[in-house]
C-alpha cells in the first residue's frame, strides 16, 4: 500500500467504493462485536466456572432458549452479510451498455491488449527492468520513476477513457492467468479458451497498477499490468498515435485511397441509346 499503510487501496469506480465501504464498514464493525462478544464469553466461562469455584460440575446438558438464541443469532448475522454482497454481487454482474470494448489476452508471461472497436490493433504489454538488471539488453528500455513503481511499470499501458464504460473480455493464450487491478475492485481469471467478462468505468484519469494474481509458472510474479485513464479528448488522440479510430467513426481515407476510389456512377456521362454498337473481334 502506498506510504505503507493498511487495508484496501483507495477505490476508483462505483462498485468498489460500494465494496470497500460495506467492508470497513458494516462487515469489520460487525466482525468486532462478534469477536469482542465471543472473547468476553471466554473470559466470564473460564472464570465463572473454574474448577476452585465449582468443586462439583453442573450435569445440566440441554437448555432450550440458549440453543434457540445460538443457532438464531449466527443466522441473523450470515443474512445480514449476504443481503449487500448479494446486491454487490448483481451489480458486478449486470454490466451497463459498454461504450469500448477491450480483449485481454494472458501470456506467459506478459499481456496483450486488443482494441476491436478502434480498428482492431493490439497493444503488447511487458515488464520493464531496472537500468542495472544483468537481463537488460544493450538499447533496450529501463524503468525510470514516470514509468511507476518497481516491478509495475510497463513499457505499453493499456489505455482507456475517463467516464466511459469499458467491457474486458478476458482469456488466456497458455495457462490460467488472473487480471487484477486493486483501484478498479477488478479481479478475474484468465482461462485458455473461454472469454470472462469484467467491466469498469473510471472517472478519474491517471495510472493505475495490478498483477497477474494467479500462479502461471516461473515468471508469474513478472505480469504487472498498467492502465491509463485518459481524458476522453486524450484517448482520441492516442489512439490516431497507434493507428486506430474512435468508435464508430470511419478510417480516414489516404490520398492513395481517394485517388484509386471509384467515381459516382451518377456523375459519369453515360452514352446515348441510340450509339451503334460496334463489334469487338
Amino acid at each position: 500500500m502506498p506510504g505503507g499503510r493498511l487495508g484496501l487501496q483507495d477505490q476508483f469506480t462505483e462498485l468498489g467504493q460500494r465494496a470497500a465501504s460495506f467492508h470497513n464498514g458494516p462487515l469489520l464493525l460487525m466482525c468486532l462485536v462478534i469477536s469482542a462478544f465471543v472473547l468476553l464469553l471466554l473470559g466470564y466461562t473460564m472464570f465463572r466456572f473454574r474448577r476452585g469455584a465449582n468443586p462439583t460440575p453442573s450435569r445440566n446438558t440441554h437448555h432450550t432458549m440458549l440453543e434457540v438464541v445460538w443457532t438464531l443469532v449466527p443466522v441473523l448475522v450470515l443474512v445480514a452479510i449476504a443481503i449487500p454482497s448479494i446486491r454487490l454481487l448483481a451489480a458486478q454482474y449486470s454490466p451497463p451498455p459498454a461504450d469500448l470494448t477491450i480483449k485481454v489476452v494472458g501470456h506467459q508471461w506478459y499481456w496483450t491488449y486488443q482494441y476491436p472497436d478502434n480498428g482492431g490493433f493490439e497493444i503488447v504489454s511487458n515488464q520493464l527492468r531496472e537500468k542495472g538488471d544483468p537481463a537488460l539488453k544493450p538499447g533496450e528500455r529501463f524503468r525510470t520513476d514516470a514509468d511507476g513503481p518497481i516491478m509495475l511499470a510497463t513499457d505499453e499501458r493499456l489505455v482507456i477513457p475517463a467516464g466511459k464504460v469499458v467491457k474486458f473480455l478476458i482469456t488466456s493464450e497458455d495457462v490460467i492467468h488472473a487480471f487484477a487491478v486493486p483501484a478498479f475492485w477488478t479481479k478475474m481469471d484468465a482461462v485458455p479458451g473461454r472469454l470472462n467478462q469484467e467491466w469498469v468505468k473510471v472517472d478519474r484519469p491517471g495510472v493505475y497498477f495490478g498483477q497477474c494474481s494467479e500462479l502461471c509458472g516461473a515468471r508469474h510474479g513478472y505480469m504487472p499490468i498498467a492502465v491509463e485513464v485518459l481524458a476522453p479528448a486524450k484517448f482520441d488522440a492516442w489512439l490516431a498515435s497507434k493507428g486506430g479510430t474512435p468508435k464508430g467513426a470511419k478510417p480516414i481515407a489516404t490520398p492513395a485511397a481517394a485517388a484509386t476510389a471509384p467515381a459516382d456512377p451518377a456523375a459519369i456521362e453515360q452514352p446515348a441509346l441510340t450509339q451503334p454498337v460496334t463489334a469487338q473481334n
